[in-house]
């Protein structure tokens, strides 16, 4: 959809799984020798990839069902032209995250997955992503053409990243920039709805200004930093609340330990 919702609708499915990557890998990496806490993150695991296999449906459906879509029409009635092309190249990306939802549910399931599809596909999901995108603004204004640019380094860098962890799985530092990467992509796609299809009637940007190209690129320097900024506090939070659970846990066990001692010597002094 060439307009704001069009964005957005993408944009809060980056930032909603990239915040989610924020808090769950170093959850996983700080509590990775707890047998239970794998368990829970596993069956956590499952839920997202169904997660993103329903977002993907919801995505293609709206795309295909807006008032002005193309209703699973590929081609005019006359036959002679396309019919919303880029709906239809939305809908593609869609679809990609939808097979990556479905491999993620495969491989935390009870059939044995390649360890590495799921990380392989994804990978391949995200690099369908820019390639469509890569193709999707030719002959636009420079200012269009350059914020879809920007876009593209995230996602070819996130497709780059997530194919590394193909061959090293579960790798803190690799998961972590990935998750940077997914959550830049998801602001991003709201700074093009702002830029591009002002809500609510705001005034319209100059698409032939360099100024407004470079102050763009500008902003996506920074939107980089807020997500670098957002994974290291999630990072940091996570830490704080596994220590404490930590120390907690110790506390108990040395109480327990010391209950058992003192029970042992009173039932040995009954004895006597």
């Amino acid at each position: 959809m060439a307009n704001f919702k069009g964005h957005a609708l993408p944009g809060s499915f980056f930032l909603l799984f990239g915040l989610w990557w924020s808090v769950k890998y170093p959850l996983k990496f700080l509590m990775r020798k707890t047998k239970s806490s794998r368990l829970c993150l596993n069956r956590a695991e499952l839920v997202e990839g169904v997660v993103k296999a329903v977002f993907a449906v919801v995505g293609i459906l709206a795309e295909q069902f807006v008032p002005d879509g193309p209703h699973l029409h590929l081609l005019s009635q006359d036959r002679q032209s396309w019919v919303k092309l880029m709906n239809w190249q939305h809908s593609t990306m869609y679809l990609f995250f939808g097979i990556s939802g479905v491999v993620d549910i495969l491989t935390y399931s009870s059939l044995k997955i390649p360890v590495g599809m799921d990380r392989l596909v994804l990978s391949l999901a995200v690099f369908m992503e820019g390639f469509l995108f890569y193709f999707h603004v030719h002959n636009r204004p420079a200012l269009d053409l350059h914020i879809h640019s920007l876009l593209l380094t995230a996602v070819f860098g996130g497709s780059f990243i997530i194919m590394l962890e193909v061959f090293q799985r579960d790798h803190i530092i690799l998961e972590l920039f990935r998750t940077s990467l997914a959550i830049l992509q998801g602001t991003w796609f709201w700074q093009i709805g702002f830029v591009l299809y002002p809500p609510s009637g705001g005034p319209e940007w100059n698409e032939t200004d360099h100024g407004n190209v470079m102050f763009v690129t500008l902003c996506f320097c920074w939107h980089f930093v807020v997500a670098m900024c957002i994974v290291a506090m999630n990072y940091t939070l996570i830490y704080c609340l596994v220590q404490i659970r930590s120390r907690r846990t110790v506390t108990l066990e040395l109480e327990q330990l010391r209950g058992s001692e003192k029970n042992s010597l009173l039932s040995s002094s009954d004895i006597e």
